[in-house]
């Protein structure tokens, strides 16, 4: 998974997904079943914890700056990200924000194997199954996760947006 905008769903606090999926529901009309949903996405995060699933994630330090909610909520979906990394099914990244970069930011994409990627739009979900399109995404995730600062370095640009949340 590859992220530049948000914490993805699946590392999403209760606290945390409210606020996202109440900053969307206004846009698209969505009828008030926000609770629910949020249920849905916290119960669909024991594949983290369950199974034999290897989760590789990649965050832009952006991500940890963009504060959903307020500044509790924040913290703890920080803090969360803390826990989370140390479960072995998952290896999470943050791409630096600072330095000269050769890849600009993208659109949220995941990448389920060499046959098919999501792409999270606004209003749409893409699936790309093109096996050039594919291979692009494998090449450029392949890219980021170099990039990408893990363990200690992470850990430590975590705690810094939480420091910075005052």
């Amino acid at each position: 998974m590859y992220s530049s905008d948000i914490v993805p769903g699946l590392l999403q606090t209760e606290g945390y997904a409210t606020a996202v999926l109440e900053s969307v529901a206004w846009l698209r009309d969505l009828p008030d079943d926000i609770p629910e949903a949020v249920a849905a996405r916290l119960a669909r995060a024991r594949v983290l914890r369950e199974g034999d699933h290897r989760f590789v994630m990649l965050l832009e330090e952006d991500v940890l700056r963009h504060q959903m909610g307020n500044a509790e909520t924040m913290a703890g979906q920080l803090g969360h990200l803390l826990s989370v990394m140390s479960l072995p099914s998952v290896s999470l990244g943050v791409i630096p924000s600072k330095g000269q970069r050769s890849i600009w930011t993208l659109e949220t994409f995941n990448v389920y194997d060499d046959e098919q990627v999501n792409v999270e739009l606004l209003t749409a979900s893409v699936t790309v199954t093109a096996p050039g399109e594919v291979r692009d995404y494998l090449k450029l995730f392949a890219e980021l996760q170099k990039r990408a600062v893990y363990g200690a370095q992470a850990r430590s640009l975590i705690a810094a947006a939480i420091e910075a949340l005052g």
